[in-house]
């Protein structure tokens, strides 16, 4: 639970945003003693904002996450089973209404629903609670695994863990789950951006996967604009988010 706290403190500290509105906190504090520093800080703030508020810069550091990590699906013979990791869930209107609500990431689940419909997976296993964990919720995992059996996949193809809040525990908890099944083929299913730390989690805990990236970010697109936007500045404060994480992870043993 604290390392679960800390990285949602750290979250906070890796945004641009925060970096600007703590700037211009310094600029009113210093305009009148240290003018000079004030006007410095506020310059600073709005620099802040605008570089990474550019889909060049956006797309640089997806980049650097995608570009770590290779595709190795290979599904001739079948996996025994596909992992999917949460974080596709948007769980706060999920609550709200008691239907499922996807986020961005939502490729994470349907790719891995085509690789069950394929045959080219005999199983899945959905790994995800919710944020807040109480006894009483529902976890991203049952969310999905009843989405899935909307689609026709049948039940006994499903297995759930929902009790992971991050990556560490995705890959703690999923590899006492594939122990018990004896299940020694795995594929990995999340975000290319997300999967150099994810890879990283599962082989610190002994369990070699291959990987089918999704919700890629870093390729080109039909236009690039290097007006500030608001989208860019939310893929900047995730793709910092995302590196650092991936720092810690590595320093603490979590990863490798």
């Amino acid at each position: 639970m604290l390392f679960y706290v800390l990285s949602k403190f750290l979250d906070l500290l890796l945004s641009p945003l925060t970096w600007a509105i703590l700037l211009v906190a310094l600029s009113l504090l210093w305009l009148r003693a240290r003018p000079g520093r004030a006007k410095l800080a506020l310059v600073l703030a709005v620099l802040v904002l605008i570089a990474f508020s550019v889909e060049p810069v956006s797309r640089r550091l997806f980049s650097r996450l995608e570009n770590a990590v290779q595709d190795t699906f290979r599904p001739d013979p079948p996996y025994d089973v596909v992992v999917v990791l949460g974080g596709t869930l948007d769980a706060p209107p999920t609550r709200r209404t008691g239907q499922i609500q996807f986020a961005e990431t939502v490729e994470r689940i349907t790719r891995a629903f085509q690789v069950l419909r394929a045959g080219e997976a005999r199983n899945v296993l959905l790994s995800g609670g919710m944020y807040l964990n109480s006894r009483a919720e529902r976890s991203e995992a049952d969310w999905l695994a009843e989405w899935l059996r909307d689609q026709g996949i049948a039940a006994d193809r499903i297995a759930i863990e929902g009790a992971s809040k991050n990556t560490r525990e995705n890959a703690v908890f999923s590899q006492k789950i594939l122990a018990e099944r004896g299940w020694k083929r795995v594929l990995l299913v999340t975000s290319a951006w997300h999967a150099p730390r994810a890879v990283g989690c599962f082989r610190a805990v002994g369990v070699e996967v291959d990987l089918l990236t999704v919700d890629h970010r870093a390729g080109p697109t039909a236009t690039v604009t290097w007006m500030p936007r608001a989208k860019a500045l939310s893929d900047s404060t995730d793709a910092l988010r995302e590196l650092a994480g991936g720092v810690v992870y590595r320093v603490m043993g979590y990863a490798r």
